[in-house]
């Protein structure tokens, strides 16, 4: 399994100002890498990746590639809608030494399925870098097919998915197309289990900030043949899986992880603050998955 079983997108930890805290963010790295994970993806969503700049993300994807230590995969959030802009950025990119490459479906202008073989092709042929592809249609405006998924894992750079569409149609076509060699990631964390069943490979995870070791735990216990138990895993952080999304990520989980005891700081404008009904969910969700400080000493 090319990045392991276990990925968190990391929150990009920021001053009250909303300066990028490089030095927060590479203890928090090295917590999650204690804690579950195989890997972190760098400046993706939960990143906050539309908002840092350039500059920004290079000096982070360095700050925490020096705090992994070979503890754990760093991979750097390098999709953008403009090709050229992504394979130019991708060739800065590598020169941190980051591990591999998260590079979304270009969003927005909505390109044929051509026009986004065309765009990861480009991005592969830029920088001699693993990179797992990142279909989300609820936020790009358009699904990456199956046939198209199949056409780029020929590519030999190209290793993995990251599949947040939520159909799991389209997982299971997935799954018949493409060689067992290509890992599929689920890109939702309540569909983690389901699948699993259908024989992908693990979570991109937001959850995983505070329960990491229990979706390890949960994925490792399916592996092994023990369904039931699995299920069991599932339901109970199912609380978890679901209510850090009653907003717009990353705001919910930036407002856990600081209650748990690590201040990460605000998000950056269009985001918002939660409101005190949003932040009551939270503190109900946290109480009844027991969810443990975060301890960074």
């Amino acid at each position: 399994m090319y990045f392991g079983k276990v990925i968190t997108a990391m929150v990009t930890p920021m001053t009250q100002n909303g300066e990028v805290d490089y030095e927060k963010a590479q203890r928090l790295a090295e917590h999650l890498l204690k804690n579950g994970n195989d890997s972190i993806v760098v400046s993706g969503t939960t990143g906050e990746s539309p908002t840092l700049t350039p500059p920004e993300k290079l000096k982070l994807f360095a700050a925490v590639k020096e705090a992994a230590k070979g503890k754990g995969y760093v991979i750097a959030g390098v999709g953008d809608n403009e090709t050229d802009f992504s394979c130019n950025f991708a060739k800065e990119a590598a020169k941190t030494g980051v591990d591999g490459f998260l590079s979304v479906v270009p969003y927005y202008n909505k390109p044929p399925q051509e026009g986004l073989y065309q765009h990861f092709k480009a991005i592969a042929e830029s920088a001699d870098v693993p990179i797992m592809l990142y279909n989300i249609p609820s936020r790009t405006g358009i699904n990456m097919l199956p046939e198209t998924v199949v056409r780029l894992s020929k590519i030999d750079n190209i290793v993995a998915l990251k599949e947040a569409s939520g159909n799991m149609d389209q997982v299971s076509r997935l799954k018949q197309v493409l060689d067992d060699s290509f890992c599929i990631y689920s890109g939702d964390d309540s569909l983690t289990l389901p699948m699993l069943s259908l024989g992908c490979n693990g979570v991109v995870s937001v959850a995983a900030h505070f329960v990491g070791n229990e979706i390890r735990d949960m994925i490792d216990t399916f592996q092994t043949g023990n369904v039931a138990a699995a299920a069991k895993m599932h339901k109970a952080l199912y609380p978890a899986f679901t209510k850090i999304f009653i907003t717009a990520n990353p705001i919910p989980i930036k407002y856990c992880v600081s209650k748990l005891g690590f201040d990460c700081g605000p998000c950056r404008l269009p985001l918002i603050s939660l409101n005190d009904e949003q932040k009551a969910v939270l503190d109900a969700m946290l109480a009844e998955v027991d969810a443990k400080a975060i301890n960074l000493a």
